[in-house]
Parts: C-alpha cells; structure tokens; sequence
C-alpha cells in the first residue's frame, strides 16, 4: 500500500513562493512516475507538474517558467517550488502516483494525497 502525504501549503502574497512536498510511505521500493495536481473551488481537478523515475519533467502551460517538480528517490519524495505565484495559482494541490516497484513486483494504482491549501493574495 502506498501513502502520499502533502505538506508545504499556506498562505502568500501575490509574486511570493512557497514548496509543497509530497512524502510517501509504505513497504514501497521505488515510485513510478509522481504528479502535482490542483482544484479550485467549482473547478475540475488539474494536472500541474509531471516528474518520471528518471527524472524528466512536464508542466502544464500555466506554470512553465514558474514551478519546478522535483524528486528525491532514495527518501521517494516529491516537491513542487512554486515561484512568480499568482492569484489563479490558489487550489487545493494533490500529490498523485500512478504505481511502485516493491519486492521486484510492480503493483499498479491510483494513489493520492489528501491535499495541501494553497491560497496567493492580490
């Protein structure tokens, strides 16, 4: 079983810069490709960073030239630096993996965390 746990949200002003970090915790080897996510209030669950085992990236449109995903394998975590925040960038961000190596097996899932607020002010 693999648990995902946020943390690094809050509030900030408008051009601030906050780091959210995604910890994960099971009898897990190595995780598979890790996402941030986020959903505003009334609004549809998207996807915003994507970060593979070796390390390559993808960002939404949004964000390019903003946020930066990370990931430390060895303590498989996953951050998100988020700078040049905006107003817009306000959401509830998830943490998502889509499967992990353990015992040699790959067990494939749908796993998310909780969720972290982050709200930006004008």
């Amino acid at each position: 079983q693999l648990l995902l746990e946020e943390s690094g949200g809050g509030w900030v002003q408008a051009g601030g810069s906050l780091r959210l970090s995604c910890a994960a915790s099971g009898s897990v080897f190595v995780i598979n490709t890790m996402d941030w996510y986020r959903q505003a209030p009334g609004k549809q669950r998207d996807l915003v960073a994507t970060i593979t085992t070796e390390g390559s990236t993808n960002y939404a449109d949004s964000v390019k030239g903003r946020f930066t995903i990370s990931r430390d394998n060895a303590e498989n975590t996953v951050y998100l630096q988020m700078n040049s925040l905006k107003p817009e960038d306000t959401a509830v961000y998830y943490c998502h993996a889509d499967g992990y190596y353990a015992g040699g097996t790959y067990v494939e899932g749908d796993y998310w965390g909780q969720g972290t607020q982050v709200t930006v002010s004008s």
